[in-house]
This record gives structure tokens, C-alpha cells and sequence, in this order.
């Protein structure tokens, strides 16, 4: 183990210059929107309300909470029945965890990436273009990476207008007034705060227009990416 830490700290050439080029500055761009749209997404916690009145008593609010990875079936939370002090159990609805979690993945994942290549772009960059084998495998992942945030981006911004009707107060104090036992009345309160998600999807359509953008610099790394040679101009035998 002592011996492959030295062979790769022997290895080592910092150079700060990559940064200075398109493919190592918007690497850095890919590192940081990827931190941003997951540590959006799974710090997430929100709250819908409704307000509930019983004959010849006060309004009360009633709060739902939800929060990653919205699982909105569970917790359930307690309302008045307006019927001799009882209370009904209410959940909401909807299982949206599985697109969530898919897009948290994939931005945990590019993180983890893009701390890769940036570590072989400053540290290792006489590794990275000895040979076509780094740039071409560069070009793959990240390929490949464009393509999953162009997935997982959609579907989190469909599971993100789910979330919203779900967790709509007036829905959900329509709902509420249809319950067979509820004798009381039910009004809409606030709306949950849902700045942080909408900024998330934002975060991920950005990550796939990067990635996608950054396939055209590593492309220019690779032997498919051949420049233009200078056309050749032959003397003739009468010039000097």
C-alpha cells in the first residue's frame, strides 16, 4: 500500500494551467452545479396547510409535512373530526422517492466524477494525454453523463409538478371535506415553499447543457479531432 502511494505521489505534476482551458473550467462549472442540484434536492423539507373550523370553535391549522425523498404516504397527520373530540388520520398522496432519488444519484455521482477528472487534469495531465485512452474514455463518461442528466432532469421536473398537486392546500381541503366522518369546515392555508425544487430542476438542465457542451472540448483531445493541415505549395523549378 506504502508503495502505490508513493509511485502515486511520485507521479504528481501540479499544474493549474488546465484550469486556464475551456475543458478544465467547465469542469469546474460541472463540479459545482452537481453539488448544487442534489444538495438542493435531499435537504428538502416543506410544509402544506389547511385550516379547519368545528362548530362553535376557533379556526385551527393543521400542518402536513413532507420531505425527501417524498415518499408522500407516510408520515400520516391528524385533523378534527368536529365529531365528539375524535380525530381522523390523513396522508397524503403519491410515492415520487424513486425519481428523486434517481436525480440525487446522478448529481452525486457527477461530483464524485468531476473530482476525478479534475485531479488528473492538474495533478496528472502528462497521464491524461499520453496516449488516446484518457481522452477517449473522458469523452464516454461524460457522454454518457449528458445523457443521464437529460433523463433525470425530466424526470424529476415531472415528479416536481406532481409533488405540487399533491401537496396543494385547496386539493387537499377538498379532499378533506368529502371525508365520510368530517362535520367541520375545511379551507385551504398556506402553499409550501417550493423555491429550493425549482431551482433543482434548474441546476440539472444546466448540468446537461455543461456536460453536453463539455463533450466538445474532450472530443477535441482525441485522435477523431484531427486539425487542419496547411494546404502545401510546391516550387516550381523557374522560382527562387
Amino acid at each position: 500500500m506504502a508503495g502505490v502511494l508513493q509511485q502515486v505521489t511520485s507521479g504528481l505534476r501540479l499544474d493549474l494551467g488546465p484550469l486556464k482551458e475551456p475543458l478544465g473550467f467547465i469542469r469546474v462549472l460541472e463540479w459545482v452545479f452537481s453539488i448544487s442540484a442534489f444538495a438542493t434536492t435531499c435537504g428538502y423539507s416543506g410544509t402544506t396547510q389547511v385550516k379547519v373550523t368545528c362548530p362553535g370553535s376557533v379556526e385551527e391549522d393543521i400542518n402536513a409535512d413532507f420531505q425527501y425523498p417524498f415518499k408522500l404516504l407516510s408520515p400520516s397527520f391528524k385533523i378534527p373530526s368536529c365529531d365528539n373530540g375524535t380525530k381522523l388520520d390523513i396522508n397524503l398522496f403519491g410515492d415520487l422517492s424513486s425519481s428523486a432519488e434517481f436525480f440525487v444519484c446522478i448529481g452525486v455521482l457527477g461530483f464524485l466524477y468531476c473530482t476525478f477528472a479534475l485531479v488528473l487534469y492538474l495533478g496528472y495531465q502528462h497521464v491524461y494525454r499520453d496516449g488516446t485512452r484518457g481522452p477517449m474514455i473522458d469523452l464516454i463518461v461524460t457522454g454518457v453523463f449528458a445523457f443521464l442528466w437529460l433523463v433525470s432532469s425530466s424526470a424529476w421536473g415531472k415528479a416536481l409538478t406532481d409533488i405540487k398537486g399533491f401537496t396543494n392546500p385547496q386539493k387537499l381541503a377538498e379532499f378533506i371535506t368529502g371525508l365520510q366522518g368530517f362535520k367541520g369546515v375545511c379551507k385551504p392555508g398556506q402553499n409550501p415553499v417550493m423555491g429550493r425544487l425549482n431551482a433543482s430542476v434548474i441546476f440539472g438542465f444546466l448540468n446537461l447543457i455543461l456536460w453536453g457542451g463539455n463533450c466538445w472540448f474532450i472530443y477535441k483531445e482525441t485522435p477523431f479531432h484531427k486539425p487542419v493541415s496547411p494546404p502545401v505549395i510546391e516550387e516550381g523549378p523557374g522560382s527562387s
